[in-house]
């Protein structure tokens, strides 16, 4: 059997609580939490499992043929949601290769459409259950995985991985399926970008949701990287306008970019944490390596230094804003001071003169 399985993961900007909407939804639709089935539980830890929600079956038409979906979402907590189609078809199916066929999902856009029907529909579903739920369907993370259990098959992952029918040079096949690991001399499993290519006689769903729950990681960095970024163009405007404002006035607005900021530091941090430790891989080696590898290839460090280089010039925002109030209210006090004295000697003066 070969399969296509591809996924885009949104974020609704806000955390979910599963537990809640897992008992409501579970009324209507078929629902589980996710797990891990070939490993034991304390080798991969998950504080809070994302909620699975099986969704009606879709089709697409692609070039006169119609392709049969799976669908299905998965929330999670941090308020990521993914939405997930296969595609399963066996060797002879349009006497295709699976190169053909994943280069045909691959460059179509036909499966936005699908994308953009369905993320409408699980809107819908979830709305009644998450308060002003707000989707940008345009900001997303999206990855194709493609599989195959028949280790006789040569189909060339290069191919699939770049999603393009080229003569790759020595050079660029080398780049491109350097990120290889194998557990057995039975499988392997190659990690780019934007693609996974999977050879395994059983289908190994555990590795489809490590490599699901990486790109939910880089989602969330992304999508909190351009939180900040928002965030530290409108406190530079602020500081800008504070400064042109008259003394009282600069130390009162001041006072609330401070509060601002502390803000933004305090759930920024907090959300990123739990981002970063989304997934833990304990005992499992094999596991450990593919998760690792699969945020490096996404550029998930990169996408984190982002975040955690705007969360210090933030702190080091907030430190001098503080400073320059302390220095201000030092200022006043002194003025108040030199009244005073000022005040006592003229009182005194009055007095010798009368």
């Amino acid at each position: 059997m070969n399969a296509i399985r591809f996924f885009r993961i949104y974020d609704i900007g806000k955390e979910i609580d599963i537990t809640r909407l897992e008992t409501a939804l579970a009324r209507s639709y078929y629902t589980a939490r996710a797990n891990f089935q070939r490993i034991k539980p304390k080798s991969i830890m998950i504080e809070d499992p994302p909620l699975f929600l099986r969704m009606h079956p879709a089709e697409v038409t692609i070039g006169g043929i119609r392709y049969d979906l799976q669908a299905s979402a998965r929330i999670f907590d941090i308020g990521a949601i993914s939405l997930c189609f296969v595609h399963e078809f066996d060797e002879n199916a349009y006497n295709k290769s699976l190169e053909e066929i994943g280069l045909i999902f691959a460059n179509d856009e036909a499966i936005t459409d699908v994308f953009t029907s369905y993320l409408a529909n699980l809107k819908e579903i979830l709305s009644p259950y998450i308060s002003d739920i707000s989707i940008d369907a345009s900001f997303f993370e999206d990855y194709f995985i493609y599989f195959t259990d028949n280790l006789q098959s040569t189909p060339d992952p290069a191919v699939l991985l770049m999603g393009e029918d080229t003569k790759f040079s020595s050079q660029m096949r080398e780049e491109v399926l350097k990120n290889s690991m194998s557990y057995s001399v039975d499988d392997i499993i190659y990690l780019s970008w934007g693609a996974a290519f999977i050879k395994n006689s059983e289908i190994p769903t555990d590795l489809f949701d490590l490599i699901e729950y990486a790109n939910v990681q880089v989602l969330e960095l992304r999508y909190y990287d351009q939180v900040l970024s928002r965030k530290m163009e409108k406190m530079y405007d602020d500081i800008e306008l504070a400064d042109k404002s008259t003394w009282f006035s600069r130390i009162r607005l001041y006072h609330q970019i401070m509060a601002d900021l502390m803000e933004i530091h305090a759930d920024v941090s907090e959300i990123t944490e739990k981002v970063n430790n989304l997934i833990k891989v304990t005992e499992d080696v094999y596991y450990a390596r593919v998760y690792a590898t699969a945020l490096k290839v996404l550029r998930s460090p990169l996408w984190s230094d982002s975040v955690n280089r705007k969360i210090l010039v933030i702190h080091e925002n907030y430190s001098m804003l503080s400073d320059e109030v302390r220095i201000q209210h030092s200022n006043f006090l002194e003025w108040i001071i030199i009244i005073l004295i000022t005040l006592e000697f003229v009182l005194a003066i009055w007095q010798s003169i009368r």
